[in-house]
């Protein structure tokens, strides 16, 4: 069987860890190319992975014609140049989250990649995760009815220990975009991204200057449906939270673990699954299904889910977000 020959750029943690160990046990992929500024860090991950074509410089690596697709997972202010000369060199495009730093870089990305007929997918691995999945299908089989309200939040340790990662110049934002885009994407999809009305937003600097390090949310919509969310990289607990419920009028779901019931008259349908899958296997799921998702519409050409065009909806609401939390009122769309 032939593979789909895959570079990546940035070779830093979430690479290490996730990306390049998933790619090595894909049947279908050949890790063909990497790029990466830091030449030991290279030159010891090009040696452990048997990755044959490595450079300082990736302009030099998407010269490469074999090159079909590319990960990129650098700091969030060279997404979107990395993503330009990427598209226009033919080249099929994941990145990492949160994607891009605003709104109007999102805008020029999904240009690029409309123009070049290549696909641009964005790295939203909650989507991703098996219980999230498993959700979603029951949402849409109308099991639970209309869901009018999700209420989530997550609370950990910020995604990134470097420098750029706590500058709004560099990483367009605080928690917000590290944690609560993950959050605020995986609403949106469950609630098949309705249109906005309105946003609330509350931001804190306790333990930061430039970039907020805790965030509560509520959006409004069109079709009355709300989100509610918080986010914290400085919540005191004891462990990381991940949590999400989905209010329907037939219905209620929760994940972490997955738990769902239906009403039916005086009684109630369980449609919990008997066996649970436990957080650490969830988050290397998600990113296992995230690869696999992306690789396969490389190889078929078909249409990915998690675009950099459903990236535009969610920045505006980002933005929103911040001018919201920046006037200290809630912002009409």
């Amino acid at each position: 069987m032939d593979k789909t020959k895959v570079g990546i750029i940035g070779l830093g943690g979430i690479a290490q860890l996730v990306h390049l160990p998933i790619l090595k046990k894909m049947s279908n992929v050949e890790i063909f190319a990497a790029s990466e500024i830091n030449r030991n860090r290279n030159k010891v991950l090009s040696e452990k992975f048997n990755i044959k074509n490595s450079y300082t410089d990736y302009h030099k690596m998407l010269e490469m014609d074999e090159l079909e697709a590319v990960i990129i997972a650098t700091p969030t202010n060279t997404h979107e140049k990395i993503a330009l000369d990427c598209l226009n060199a033919g080249k099929n495009i994941l990145l990492e989250k949160p994607g891009s730093k605003n709104l109007e870089e999102a805008e020029r990305i999904n240009k690029a990649a409309k123009k070049n007929k290549k696909i641009a997918m964005v790295g939203m691995n909650p989507r991703f995760r098996p219980d999230a999945m498993l959700l979603k299908s029951l949402i849409n089989s109308g099991e639970l009815g209309e869901i009018f309200y999700i209420r989530s939040g997550w609370t950990r340790k910020r995604s990134s220990a470097e420098k750029w990662f706590l500058k709004k110049s560099s990483a367009g934002g605080g928690v917000m975009i590290d944690l609560g885009i993950g959050l605020l994407d995986l609403s949106m999809w469950l609630l098949n991204n309705p249109k906005p009305k309105s946003v609330t937003v509350q931001t804190y600097f306790h333990e930061t200057k430039t970039v907020e390090d805790s965030a509560i949310a509520m959006i409004r919509f069109q079709n009355s449906a709300v989100i509610n969310f918080e986010v914290s990289w400085s919540f005191h607990s004891e462990t990381d939270k991940f949590t999400l419920s989905t209010y329907g009028r037939d219905g209620t779901a929760h994940l972490n673990p997955l738990r769902a019931y239906r009403r039916i008259e005086s009684s109630r349908l369980d449609y919990t699954p008997a066996k649970t899958t436990n957080l650490k296997n969830l988050y290397q799921r998600s990113y296992e299904n995230e690869l696999k998702h992306f690789v396969g519409s490389v190889r078929s050409d078909t249409k990915v889910i998690s675009s950099v065009e459903e990236l535009i909806s969610t920045m505006r609401l980002l933005e929103g977000f911040y001018k919201s939390a920046s006037l200290g009122k809630e912002i009409t769309f």
